[in-house]
């Protein structure tokens, strides 16, 4: 990936997180910045907004620090390559894989939540449209 550094409002930009957010990732070693400038300013990396975009991701959909912190360990493992053997690789394979199996679960749940928010707006308006009287000439 691309080693330019982008100042924290950049990443915010990017990420459609505040900063404030963003902080807060670092707080909890969710996603460090990169580097600091000769200010102290964070600096971050195209993988560090990548990690950023995950974690931005997961939120939604309920998944706790932890389990954020648990799949980037495994994604950031399986992403080194080096010298995993099978067992591991496999292992840290399968956690993924139930993350995606939670997420698809979730994502599940929310189309049932939307599709009943929909269609009470849409009672909701034909109730409006019964008892509005024509507007005068």
């Amino acid at each position: 990936m691309d080693d330019t550094h982008m100042q924290i409002g950049e990443v915010a930009a990017r990420t459609e997180l505040s900063l404030r957010t963003i902080r807060h990732y670092e707080e909890t070693g969710l996603v460090i910045p990169s580097a600091r400038s000769q200010g102290g300013f964070r600096l971050y990396t195209e993988t560090d907004v990548t990690r950023l975009m995950v974690v931005r991701r997961m939120k939604p959909l309920g998944f706790t620090l932890e389990q954020m912190r648990d799949l980037l360990d495994a994604t950031d493992r399986l992403d080194a390559g080096g010298d995993l053997d099978t067992h591991e690789r496999e292992a840290l394979l399968a956690r993924v894989r139930g993350y995606e199996r939670a997420a698809t679960e979730q994502v599940d749940k929310l189309r049932i939540q939307l599709a009943r928010a929909e269609d009470f707006a849409a009672t909701l308006g034909a109730r409006l449209e019964q008892k509005v009287p024509a507007a005068r000439a």
